[in-house]
């Protein structure tokens, strides 16, 4: 579900998060009517306090990130999912993490080094001294830069 509001940065508010939790569960047969024992048996089916899911389903403001991780496996739907509809993500955030910017301009050997977390001084000097050789093969190869000079 993709929550817009423009006033709060594309985030869902916790009515919205309350709206769409109620939805999930009743898709899944969940009676959430007073008396109906949705929610205690969603709180024993999930292993989410009674407490939380209440104050979840009643708008009081999602919860913290690790009851949504549970709260995702629970319903069976991606992380994602839930943290854009818990207003924890909006769906801005989540489509530029999934399709982050290709970059323009070329990294240097070190830089690479930096990005694969390659720390190890040794394994650092190895790393950039293979990747400068490579640079060397391939330029001499007629093939082109693809990583910046230093």
């Amino acid at each position: 579900m993709e929550h817009r509001n423009p006033a709060r940065n594309d985030l869902a508010t916790p009515e919205e998060f309350a709206a769409w939790l109620r939805q999930q569960l009743e898709r899944r047969g969940y009676d959430l009517r007073p008396r109906g024992g949705g929610q205690s048996k969603f709180a024993a089916d999930s292993g989410i306090g009674a407490g939380t899911v209440s104050r979840m389903l009643r708008g009081q403001g999602a919860t913290e990130t690790r009851v949504l991780q549970t709260l995702a496996e629970a319903l069976d739907l991606p992380l994602a999912e839930v943290l854009v509809a818990a207003g924890v993500l909006s769906s801005a955030e989540l489509h530029n993490v999934r399709n982050p910017a290709p970059r323009t301009d070329p990294i240097t050997p070190e830089e690479a080094a930096d990005e694969l977390g390659i720390t190890d001084p040794h394994s650092r000097a190895l790393f950039i001294s293979m990747t400068n050789t490579l640079r060397e093969q391939r330029a001499a190869n007629g093939e082109g830069r693809h990583i910046a000079e230093n």
